[in-house]
Parts: structure tokens; C-alpha cells; sequence
């Protein structure tokens, strides 16, 4: 029983837990960076470590160094606890997620799946808080834009990632791959909730072309104009690991997990699946301007809704 709770404690310290994850975050960044570079003539990460790889792992210590100033505008309480929130939210929204094995996560239950979105969810409204207790006006715009962005991506969001469940007849994370391992990845049999999860991904990421609550040429940085220092490190590795999160509920849900050919190791499909999905992220960032507010909410709206709903109802006529 002592080994057992031992070998739960390094899962959930270390592998494929929090250190794991931290460390495939900022391996992430550097990737996405270099292929979103190269796609624009661009070199990206270069000097620090072989290739740049050690340039996000730079900046973080870099930011952590750096003077924490705070304005006299800010409520104090909730602008230095929220930073800790926006990190912790992801990291535990990882330990749901198959990345070691095949069909559990460290952590799994019936119904984990549902309770996962309400984590995106939640996220969403700590980033709206973390904007309001900055008082700064372009801080409060950026929050309120993350609002209505919020309103415009969570429900088709949420249809699409139940579509895969609805199929596989469970809400739990490792039995949807279990039962892609026994039949087909859900990329193939539902290719409209990929493409509505993955766009709504991006909206929840706040990348572009959804960048519209941090837009820099129009909000100096959005919600996080006022964050500095360790607080600004750890909303950065915050992103970074919801990154991770994503793409591997993505993988999960659509692609199997980490299931694949043996003799080769669960953590290796795993690995590959996720930086594919990095791949076509870091091609539609390079493809696509910034949308305007209305522009995101009226599309989500009007294309996303549609398709997931279609995809739903394809799902249950279909046999």
C-alpha cells in the first residue's frame, strides 16, 4: 500500500506529471515558435542552447528575476493569488489526460471529461478576474473581450468534445481512447467535431487569430498589461501548459492517445500526435489575421454551432 501511494506521489511529481509537463510545455513553446517562424521567413529561437531550445526556459527565469511592480490601481489579494490559480487549473487538468498509458491518466473517473471543460471554463473566468482586479482600463477591455470571446466558443466547444462520448458511450477519457483503440480514431469517424474542437482550442488559447483579448497594437497587452515579474512567469508558463492540456485532450479524443503500434512505448504515440497538433496550429496561426470581436462570436455562432450540432446529430442517425 506504502509503494503503491509512493509511485502515485512520483506520477503526479514527475512522470507524466507536473515536472513532465512543465518541461514538455516549454519544449511546446519552443517548437511552436520555430515552426510559426519558419513559416514566416523568420529563424525564431536561435542563440540560447542548441537551435534556441533553451529559450523558453531563459525567458521564465529571466521574468522570475525580473522586479515585481504592482500599481496602486490593483486589488492586491486577488492580483497575487490569481496568477498561482491560472497555473494550477491546467496543471490538474493534466492528471485527467492518457499520456503514459493508454487509457487512464494519473487521475480518472466516469464523467472526467466533463468535468475537464468545466476546467477550460473556469480558466476562462479567472483570466476575466485577473483582468478586473488589475484596474487598468485596457487590463478590464481585454477581460471583457475574454468574456464574450467565452460566450462565443464554450458551447460549440463543448458539443464537439461530447460528440467523441456520445460514440464511445462514457464521459471518461481513458474509455473514449480505450474504444478508439478497439475501432477507429474519432479524427476519421467525426472530422467536423476535430476541426470545431481544434478552432475552439485556439479561441480558449487566446492564439491567433484569436488574440483579441491581448492584442497588442490595440490593447498594450490585453489583460496582462499590468502583470510583471514572477506573476507574468507564471502566467506565461500558465499558457504553456494549457497548451499541453490541450493538445493532448485533442489527441485523446480524436487521435487515439497514446495508443499505437508495440512494441514502441505509449509515451512515444503520445509525443508524436501532440506536436502534429502544434504543427497544424502553428500553420492556421500563420495563415490567419486577427479577428475582430463580433467577426469571432458571429462565426462561432453561425459555422461552429452548425457543424458541432450537425456532428451530433450525424452521430446519432448513424448507427
Amino acid at each position: 500500500m506504502e509503494f503503491a501511494s509512493f509511485q502515485t506521489i512520483l506520477q503526479i511529481t514527475i512522470f507524466p506529471g507536473i515536472a513532465f509537463v512543465i518541461v514538455l510545455s516549454l519544449f511546446l513553446q519552443w517548437l511552436s515558435r520555430k515552426f510559426y517562424a519558419r513559416l514566416q521567413n523568420r529563424y525564431g529561437p536561435l542563440h540560447t542552447g542548441l537551435a534556441g531550445f533553451l529559450q523558453p526556459l531563459a525567458d521564465l527565469i529571466k521574468l522570475l528575476s525580473k522586479e515585481d511592480i504592482e500599481a496602486r490601481t490593483v486589488y492586491k489579494v486577488p492580483f497575487r493569488l490569481l496568477p498561482i490559480f491560472l497555473l494550477t487549473i491546467p496543471l490538474m487538468a493534466t492528471m485527467y489526460v492518457p499520456m503514459a498509458e493508454p487509457f487512464k491518466g494519473i487521475v480518472s473517473f466516469e464523467g472526467d471529461l466533463v468535468f475537464v471543460i468545466f476546467l477550460l471554463t473556469l480558466y476562462a473566468v479567472l483570466v476575466f478576474l485577473a483582468a478586473w482586479s488589475s484596474g487598468n482600463p485596457y487590463s478590464i477591455l481585454g477581460g471583457v473581450r475574454t468574456a464574450m470571446q467565452l460566450l462565443g466558443y464554450e458551447i460549440p466547444l463543448a458539443i464537439a468534445l461530447l460528440a467523441p462520448a456520445i460514440k464511445a458511450g462514457t464521459l471518461s477519457i481513458g474509455g473514449i481512447v480505450a474504444w478508439e483503440g478497439r475501432n477507429l480514431p474519432f479524427i476519421l469517424l467525426q472530422p467536423l467535431g476535430f476541426v470545431v474542437a481544434l478552432v475552439g482550442f485556439m479561441a480558449e488559447l487566446e492564439i491567433v487569430p484569436f488574440d483579441i483579448p491581448e492584442a497588442k497594437t490595440e490593447l498594450v497587452a490585453g489583460w496582462q498589461t499590468e502583470f510583471s515579474g514572477r506573476k507574468l512567469a507564471l502566467i506565461r508558463l500558465s499558457r504553456d501548459v494549457e497548451l499541453v492540456f490541450v493538445s493532448s485532450l485533442i489527441v485523446a479524443l480524436f487521435l487515439a492517445g497514446p495508443a499505437g503500434p508495440s512494441p514502441i512505448p505509449p509515451i512515444f504515440w503520445f509525443l508524436v500526435k501532440v506536436i502534429a497538433i502544434v504543427f497544424i496550429v502553428s500553420n492556421l496561426k500563420a495563415l490567419f489575421a486577427r479577428f475582430r470581436i463580433d467577426q469571432m462570436i458571429r462565426g462561432s455562432w453561425k459555422l461552429l454551432l452548425p457543424l458541432a450540432l450537425l456532428q451530433v446529430a450525424i452521430i446519432l442517425l448513424i448507427p
